[in-house]
């Protein structure tokens, strides 16, 4: 017997018992959909992180405190804003900003939304490339110089306060103190808020009214100082200028650990990528379990239907069929099961993926490889739960097959 009349044969057994095959199937689906689902819904949730960093910027480089070598105490400052600002004593780096931050309650008339405050240098917004103004306009220098009481609001927190009208120009209250909302961001477009739940104030009136947080020394602190390098080829560079500018300005001996950290953005890219890749894959193998669960489920009713047809086996046996005839159709069978059930479950688990995309606001990502992962898997589990049935019939003596009732 060759193989399509083999397949064939398969088929029609297959057709004779549609609803055991249906049932047996359903293992199947329900493994490959989870695996289709939960690996679509990890790519997009990597592709949206990578997405958000680049969008940002790779030559950015982020400086905090290193709080086990600073006694507690907030490390950063302005001044090593002006230190890492001058070309020459960091030529590769372009750029410098910094921000301090807490949570307050902002309300406007009988409108409230508890929002992140971050107090930020008027250049914040150009380095980490938030350009996207909905409304009004971004912080000045000037209203840093003054300690001017304004705010940029993020998108969801205008949304919260003026539902109804025009933000800019209206005044909101932050611990209690008015201030003048002059721009409002763009949405962000980011599963994850962004910036849209944010509040933006003066880095000088934060530190004066909202944030006091103080150095060792008693200098006014900042959470955060980011810098960008002149270009991503010359990062490294400016890593190693931005550690020797502030072991120079916080006098750190030469033997002494750092007070400070520095993350760049490829690092950060790295990193997000290692731990969503390492995410995906664990999902993916807990979707795959229960891919083997479907497995045994062929196996019992591949073993069932060898016992229900061992006399037409001992029938086909003896006209003439070989042991690899026998082997050849019933493992054909499993493996036809495994693959119908996998095309099913790749269109169940594309379909709840994109539900699931649309309800978080994510956009889910289905990549070949998953799908060929998933059907190669599926197939893998019909041939390998299918040859101890098939081997089993193949192994039938036909004149016990033909004694069988």
């Amino acid at each position: 017997m060759n193989l399509n009349e083999s397949l064939l044969t398969a088929l029609d057994s297959l057709r004779s018992n549609k609803l055991r095959a249906a049932l047996t199937m359903l293992g199947v689906i329900i493994g490959v959909a989870a695996v289709i689902a939960l690996l679509s819904i990890g790519n997009g949730v990597s592709a949206s992180i990578n997405d958000q960093i680049n969008a940002i910027g790779t030559n950015l480089i982020l400086i905090s405190t290193d709080p086990d070598n600073s006694d507690g105490y907030p490390a950063l400052t302005l001044s090593d804003v002006d230190a890492l600002s001058d070309p020459l004593r960091a030529p590769d780096v372009a750029d410098v900003a910094a921000s301090v931050g807490g949570s307050f309650a902002v309300t406007a008339g009988g409108n409230s939304s508890r929002s992140s405050i971050s107090g930020v240098t008027a250049n914040y917004f150009r380095v980490n490339n938030i350009d996207d103004i909905a409304a009004g306009d971004v912080l000045t220098e000037n209203d840093i110089d003054t300690q001017a009481r304004v705010a940029v609001l993020g998108w969801q927190v205008a949304e919260d306060l003026f539902p109804d009208s025009y933000a800019v120009g209206q005044s909101v209250k932050i611990n209690g103190a008015s201030y003048e909302v002059v721009g409002v961001l763009a949405q962000s477009g980011s599963a994850f808020g962004g910036n849209d739940t944010t509040v933006f104030v003066p880095i000088s009136t934060a530190q004066s009214r909202l944030v006091t947080n103080r150095t060792r020394s008693g200098q006014k602190a900042v959470d955060s100082i980011i810098a960008q390098a002149a270009s991503n080829e010359r990062n490294e560079a400016a890593l190693e200028q931005i550690a020797a500018v502030l072991r120079e300005e916080h006098r750190i001996a030469y033997a002494d650990e750092d007070d400070f950290q520095l993350l760049s953005q490829s690092d950060l890219l790295d990193t997000a990528g290692q731990i969503t890749g390492v995410l995906t894959a664990f999902l993916g193998a807990v979707a795959g379990i229960s891919l083997l669960v479907g497995g045994i489920g062929i196996m019992n009713i591949m073993l069932v239907s060898v016992t229900e047809r061992t006399r037409e086996i001992g029938i086909r046996k003896a006209v003439g069929a070989l042991r690899r005839d026998i082997l050849l159709q019933f493992l054909l069978e499993s493996v036809v099961l495994s693959l119908i059930g996998g095309i099913a479950g790749i269109l169940l688990g594309w379909a709840i993926a994109a539900v699931a995309g649309r309800a978080i606001d994510l956009s889910v990502t289905l990549q070949l490889g998953t799908v060929l992962l998933a059907t190669g898997f599926a197939t893998a589990v019909g041939l390998v739960f299918g040859i101890y049935p098939a081997w089993r019939a193949a192994r039938l003596r036909p004149i016990e097959a033909l004694r069988y009732e």
